[in-house]
């Protein structure tokens, strides 16, 4: 009886780690991607600029919106870094892009 008990939980452990670690490495991906095309040559100084400023923002304690109001303060974080990114992105030429990506 306790076994049966026990058996899903550690199933539901091990997924969740798994996911976990598949997680984290896409994001260490994504990182070493960033910091390729803010390191390559050819990638507009623009780019760069809005890179950087996606990375403060992040992890500066200082938001547009405060996070103590709800919903709103965190949801700034959520549109304002990705749009940051986005845009970033479509100044650098697809070749670089491409390149960075391997």
């Amino acid at each position: 009886m306790i076994r049966s008990v026990v058996m899903p939980c550690s199933r539901i452990f091990t997924k969740g780690c798994f996911v976990f670690k598949e997680t984290a490495s896409k994001i260490k991906r994504e990182l070493a991607y960033y910091k390729a095309l803010a390191a390559h040559k050819r990638t507009p100084r623009i780019s760069k600029v809005l890179l950087a400023c996606a990375l403060a923002y992040l992890l500066s304690p200082i938001d547009l919106i405060p996070d103590f109001i709800p919903v709103i303060g965190q949801l700034d974080d959520l549109i304002i870094v990705p749009l940051l990114v986005w845009l970033a992105l479509r100044f650098i030429p697809d070749d670089v892009r491409r390149e960075c990506r391997v």
